[in-house]
């Protein structure tokens, strides 16, 4: 197509439009949406898709760009025989039925394909696909349509790399019955190994020649027929897995555009929160000291199980440590719990539903983090330079664990026993006082990894330049497709 050049009755071409795919689970798509923010403030637009289910967590992206810049397409979400009615996210929904939900959400490739179709021959045209990694579908879409196909990594560059691995290579345990076999990354810096029990239970579930199974493989090896890898994770943290292009990820680019959540960020990315910021930075204002309060979480989506939540329970009350403890709605807390922590002088504060974890990560009062491990608690609690205490459960959390122990040393470990195997409340709480009860290197590893987060995405920083750069690709694919000289 001929250039078309400036005139003086030239009218600006439409800003690039990024088609948007987020999976469908709180952990996903936060980190996605504060990247779709970040493009947006930086010259792009973005279609976001949505279910019904998930149409909310997008409204306050969608509300901040008066300008149009970010929109929803919210599509019904699609019935699949192996996923019950109803179902439409991963939140609240037990983890068995991950697979079918990353298939019957595949489902929607037909429906955005006739969509972008639609808008090839106008201002509005796609120039790109961002899709979750658990979207791999996204990228044969994206070849379709002729434009580049980027995944978004909801997880580190390490976990997503495992987890790639696993799908690339299929290792199967010597014997079926041994949870402790393990299994070897032999393509990844250091060999690292992992016993089975440790690995994702998507992997794990993994049957060779069902139906399901075999759809979440071809699902996660679509990727690595993507044109890049985009992880919200900063150079400082994983440099030994960001030095060059690894086999597990389709010796694809990686940018590492992260931390992604915003500096103000508030308690609401995640839904309506059960107490607000502001409320909750109150109560730890009573705190005089600096890092004398624990944060307690265990994510959006893991269950925690009643012998680890009476093991935690009991350790706090032997303790008698001044806590906050973001329980969600379901958590087993044992019976008085709640009663008898408010009897001693009000040291702890149980958070029944969502928490605005980021305000409470950053509040001077609290020095550590009793974490699973999930990514997005990862960088949260790096990027505020908290010291965090691991006790992972499943899926990623033991890479990430082991990362942040063995490699980084700004963790010490709680459990490594996962969800099968809780530990004893005194081991507990020897863990806990020794952490808060004295001077730790692990703090101030932790201080150094905060200010390394800050560095990262200041402009000039590592993270600014991947996201610019990022940016300038995405634009200059819109100047070539559509022949525009501007």
């Amino acid at each position: 197509m001929a250039a078309t050049r400036a005139t003086d009755s030239f009218t600006a071409p439409a800003r690039p439009l990024i088609l948007v795919i987020p999976y469908p689970a709180p952990g996903h798509m936060i980190p996605l949406l504060d990247l779709v923010g970040l493009l947006a403030s930086r010259g792009l637009r973005a279609t976001v898709v949505a279910t019904p289910a998930t149409a909310l967590l997008l409204a306050p992206l969608v509300d901040a760009h008066h300008d149009g810049a970010v929109q929803a397409l919210v599509l019904p979400f699609p019935s699949h025989p192996a996923l019950p009615a109803g179902v439409e996210s991963a939140k609240d929904s037990q983890p068995t039925l991950f697979a079918s939900l990353i298939v019957a959400f595949a489902e929607l490739r037909g429906p955005l394909g006739s969509w972008a179709r639609e808008r090839s021959d106008t201002p509005d045209r796609v120039v790109a696909i961002l899709a979750d990694h658990s979207c791999g579908w996204a990228q044969p879409l994206a070849a379709e349509l002729g434009v580049p196909g980027i995944v978004f990594s909801p997880s580190g560059v390490y976990g997503s790399a495992v987890l790639h691995s696993l799908f690339r290579r299929a290792p199967r345990r010597e014997d079926e019955s041994d949870e402790e076999s393990h299994i070897s990354f032999p393509d990844l810096p250091g060999s690292p190994a992992y016993p089975w029990r440790q690995l994702s239970l998507l992997y794990r579930t993994y049957k060779e020649g069902d139906e399901i199974s075999e759809a979440v493989r071809r699902n996660f090896l679509w990727n690595l027929e993507g044109s890049a890898f985009v992880s919200n994770t900063f150079r400082r943290l994983e440099e030994r897995y960001l030095r060059a292009p690894l086999a597990d990820l389709g010796l694809r680019r990686v940018h590492a555009i992260g931390p992604v959540a915003p500096p103000d960020a508030t308690g609401d990315r995640g839904g309506e929160t059960a107490v607000s910021g502001v409320d909750l930075c109150a109560w730890l204002d009573r705190f005089p000291d600096d890092g004398s309060v624990l944060y307690i979480s265990f994510g959006s989506m893991a269950v925690l199980q009643p012998p680890h939540a009476a093991a935690l329970a009991s350790a706090l009350e032997r303790t008698g440590l001044a806590f906050v403890w973001a329980a969600g709605k379901t958590a087993p807390i044992p019976e008085g719990f709640e009663e008898r922590v408010a009897a001693a002088g009000g040291r702890g504060k149980v958070i029944r539903g969502w928490a605005p974890q980021v305000a409470a990560l950053r509040h001077r009062a609290v020095g550590w983090f009793v974490t699973h491990c999930g990514w997005n608690s990862v960088l949260e609690a790096a990027a505020a330079g908290v010291a965090m205490l691991t006790w992972p459960m499943t899926a990623d959390q033991f890479v990430n664990a082991r990362l942040l122990v063995d490699e980084l040393g700004a963790a010490v470990p709680v459990s490594w026993g996962g969800l099968k195997a809780a530990p004893a409340a005194d081991e507990v709480a020897r863990v806990l006082h020794t952490a808060i009860g004295g001077k730790h290197d692990v703090v101030a590893r932790a201080k150094e990894i905060g200010a390394e987060a800050a560095a990262a995405v200041r402009e000039g920083g590592d993270s600014w330049r991947e996201l610019e750069e990022l940016v300038r690709e995405l634009a200059s694919e819109s100047i070539t497709k559509t022949g525009l000289d501007y």
